[in-house]
Order: structure tokens, then sequence, then C-alpha cells
């Protein structure tokens, strides 16, 4: 009996749940069962890398992907597909209160006196890089002006009162009262818009274009079943059940996938520089942006 192990990073998990049971109704898919594992994207990575059981895994950034790469787990060349290894988008976006109260529309409202922001501790949680590098990436011109965005973090994370260690323990901490802004996947925003709470978001005009890796890992025991199962992601039912979760879907003529706004504005991990040298210059915590970032609001940047 096939039994597939999926390790995903928490955020799209009702995504994976309602997907699952869709492809169990399919003839690649009959008999097939699901372990599942989810949470915090790195956390899930060093995981699989210190030997817990995967056939699938589904991450919330390519560093996590590589990671799992350079240990000899997923094969090389997981991203040459025509969708690159990535099996959903989504953009960073200003989540606020229901009203917006403070008016926050624009990136420079979240450096204002008195206004509180939430986001995730960049040094476990993949969703909280993705915040930062929209931050800076909106202020920073895409990254031309590196002065102007290594800035604009020092002053945003002064306005940051508390640093979960996940973009999903994030969100329950500003559903549960604390902070004027959340900085969140839009696929975040929409789960909770669905979930009734009470918030609204903005997608700023300059936003960073997130892409979530997938890959099947090269120990399976089931690497037909697991493949079949990766072809299914990218196919038009399990791209909308994405769709209905707030993600953008990667593929063309996904139902739903005209609702979300595209910004002016709109860049993407590359022009940034790409995520080997992002990932030095922004997240190693032995001495980069953010762990000068850090160290100025003393909050530590130990993984």
């Amino acid at each position: 009996k096939v039994r597939l192990s999926l390790v995903a990073y928490s955020t799209p998990q009702a995504a994976y749940e309602a997907i699952i049971k869709e492809y169990q109704k399919t003839p690649e898919g009959k008999g097939v069962t699901f372990t599942k594992s989810y949470g915090s994207s790195g956390e899930q990575s060093r995981a699989v890398a210190s030997g817990l059981k995967a056939d699938v895994v589904a991450l919330s950034l390519e560093p996590d992907m590589t990671r799992l790469v350079d240990a000899g787990l997923v094969a090389g060349d997981w991203n040459t597909g025509p969708e690159k290894g990535m099996v959903t988008d989504s953009v960073v976006v200003l989540a606020t209160r229901k009203g917006n109260p403070k008016n926050v529309k624009t990136w420079d409202d979240l450096v204002k006196p008195g206004v509180e922001v939430i986001t995730p501790n960049p040094f476990t949680s993949g969703g909280a890089r993705w915040n930062v590098l929209a931050g800076y990436g909106a202020k920073a011109n895409k990254g031309t002006d590196k002065a102007a965005g290594t800035k604009y973090l020092h002053s945003l994370f002064k306005n940051v009162p508390v640093q979960d260690s996940s973009a999903r323990k994030s969100l329950q901490t500003f559903a549960g009262g604390k902070g004027d802004v959340l900085l969140a996947y839009e696929n975040e925003a929409i789960f909770a818009k669905q979930s009734k709470q009470p918030l609204d978001y903005t997608v700023p005009d300059s936003t960073i274009l997130i892409e979530n890796p997938v890959a099947v890992t090269k120990k399976s025991k089931y690497p037909a079943e697991a493949k079949a199962f990766l072809k299914f992601l990218y196919g038009k039912k399990a791209q909308e059940i994405f769709v209905k979760n707030g993600y953008r879907p990667v593929v063309d003529g996904v139902p739903g996938a005209e609702q979300f706004p595209r910004p002016a504005g709109l860049f993407t991990i590359n022009d940034l520089g790409g995520w080997k040298t992002v990932s030095t210059e922004f997240f190693d915590p032995k001495g980069s942006i953010m762990a000068d970032v850090e160290k100025g609001i003393g909050v530590s940047v130990e993984g």
C-alpha cells in the first residue's frame, strides 16, 4: 500500500488537505494515503535534512529547498520545468484592522511613530524573509539604492513589538489584538478574511512576488507515485484549490485568477540578486543587514 509523506510549511495546510482529497478521487491517487507534517519552512527543511522522512516537500522559499539539494535529498534539476519548481505565487501585503483606522496604505506609513507592525522573525520564518525583502526592495527602488533600503529596515523593525517564529503565529498574534499592521502573504490575508477575521489589506504599489517551491525527494520509496502527485499539483484542479485558498496560480487559465491585482512596481527575488546573494547579504546570523537590524533592537538571530 502506497503511503506518501508530505512535509510542508504551515501556510498552505488547508489547500493541501483539499488537494489530497481531490487527488485520491483520481485514478493515480486511488488507494494512495498520506502522512502530513506542517511547520515553519526553515524548521521543516532542517528536519528533512536531518532525516525526517519525506516523499514530497513543499516549502516557502528556495533556500529551504537548496538545503535539501546540498544534502543530496532533492535532485539538482528540481527547478528546471516550465514553472521553475514553483507551485504557487503570492505577494506581500499590508493587513490592517477592519476599516484601516490608522489609514495605512504605503510602506512609509509603517515607520510612522505609534504604528505597531507585526512580522515574524526572519531567522526562523520564510514568510518573514519575504516581508523584509518586500519592504527593502520597495524602498531601495528594486535594489538599486541599498542605503535607502537598509535604512528603511532599521526604522521598520523599531516599530515591531514582537517577532513570532512563523507567519501563521504572527497572524494569530495580530488576530489576538496586537499591532496595527500585519505584514503577510496576500494568501494569508485572504485566508483571514475568509475565516471572518476583522481585517482589511492593501496590496502596495511596490511589493515582491513570492514564489513557493515544491519537489519530490530522491529517497522516496515511491518515486513514480510521488511524481504523479507533483504533476497533479500543477493541474487546473489543484491550482484552482490554491486560488480558492488565496494563492496566485502558476499556470494560465485557472478560474479565479483574475481577482488578483498586479501592482505596478512588482519585483522578484532575481531583481534583488537572487536567493544566493540575498541569503548572505540579509540573513547570515554571523553578519548581515538583518543581523544588524536585530542586534539594534536586541532580538536573537539564532534560527
